[in-house]
């Protein structure tokens, strides 16, 4: 014998079907929104003592990591390190669920000390297409204006660090001083450099004389030598070998440091656990496995933050040790900030 629907029940049923009918609806019609296809604003803040720090995202690309990544063999000569070392380099892409190419994050960092804003690195602007030159979208969403930035600190001078302080040869920052180190400055600068550099770096040469030259021609371009304090607070460091002048820059407020390390790293995944692995950008591979290994082993020694260009958005974070390997400890991720260290 079939039981009876209860009559509250077939009264409600009934109602919505008729809801339904009325305005035309199915009940798969709640799923018909039309999907999105972008992502949230990319910055994300941190304090460091009294310092506001913000990352912010320029875009990500594709990573080319079969052509540009290299490892020195006995033979002192760097060859490609998915040639040489097919099953290590897949081994540790599949270590972290990654595969070729990697999606690599451009990172660049604000930094507020309560009397001066200074941004470290200024993304790709338009050098890198579509993918990227969104830092300054991300800087307003941050609830900031390009105008109020007062100096630009550049680590080196490669298209995705320098791009966006002149996109399309305009100056982004207007108010801004430029500061680089005066090594990278003079290479990057020099004529007789981009006859003899290798093809695939000569276009650097012409984008960083576009970028720089409005700053230029208005007095703003200010190299400085070796390791100085530029604003109080925050001291360029020479670490080269990515670059002849490749800098970082020590961030320290009431006692707490971080380190904008600029290109130091390029996939996690591989240079932690092999930093002898480098990439063909390197002006001096041996120089640039040497910094690395000194600052992986100062920064897990010493507990410093580290503020890394192409490590995954926002690229903030700690360096441990597991094992004889580096490793990184990403931040954890919080949407409440602490009041600043009196």
């Amino acid at each position: 014998m079939t039981r009876p629907t209860p009559f509250p029940v077939f009264i409600a049923a009934s109602a919505f079907a008729m809801s339904l009918a009325l305005v035309g609806l199915s009940p798969s019609a709640f799923a018909s929104a039309p999907q999105v296809r972008t992502q949230a604003p990319g910055f994300y803040r941190m304090m460091l003592g009294s310092f506001e720090i913000t990352a912010l995202l320029d875009g990500t690309h594709p990573f080319p990591d079969e052509a540009v990544l290299t490892k020195t063999g006995p033979g002192a000569k760097a060859s490609k390190f998915f040639d040489g070392n097919p099953d290590e380099a897949r081994a540790l892409l599949a270590a972290s669920d990654l595969s070729v190419p990697t999606e690599g994050s451009i990172n660049a960092f604000l930094v507020n000390t309560g009397s001066r804003l200074i941004l470290i690195d200024s993304g790709a602007g338009t050098l890198y297409g579509a993918c990227c030159g969104h830092l300054l979208a991300n800087l307003r969403a941050a609830g900031y204006k390009p105008e109020q930035v007062d100096e630009v600190f550049l680590t080196h001078l490669h298209a995705d660090h320098i791009g966006g302080i002149a996109p399309a040869g305009r100056l982004a920052f207007p108010n801004a001083i430029v500061r680089a180190n005066r090594i990278d400055v003079d290479y990057w600068l020099n004529n007789a450099n981009a006859s003899a550099a290798p093809a695939f770096l000569r276009p650097m040469f012409k984008n960083d004389k576009t970028s720089l030259e409005p700053y230029m021609m208005a007095g703003r371009l200010r190299p400085f030598t070796g390791e100085t304090e530029l604003v109080p607070g925050i001291k360029a460091i020479p670490t080269p070998g990515h670059t002849p002048g490749h800098t970082s820059y020590m961030v320290e407020s009431k006692g707490e440091r971080l380190l904008v390390w600029g290109d130091i790293i390029h996939v996690a995944a591989i240079q932690f656990p092999d930093p002898d692995v480098t990439v063909t950008y390197d002006s001096d591979d041996s120089q640039a496995k040497a910094t690395r290994e000194a600052i992986f082993a100062e920064a897990a020694q010493k507990r410093f933050w580290i503020a890394a260009a192409h490590i995954s958005f926002p690229g903030l974070g700690h360096i441990g040790v597991r094992g004889k390997e580096s490793v990184w400890i990403p931040a954890d991720y919080t949407t409440k900030l602490p009041a600043p260290t009196r």
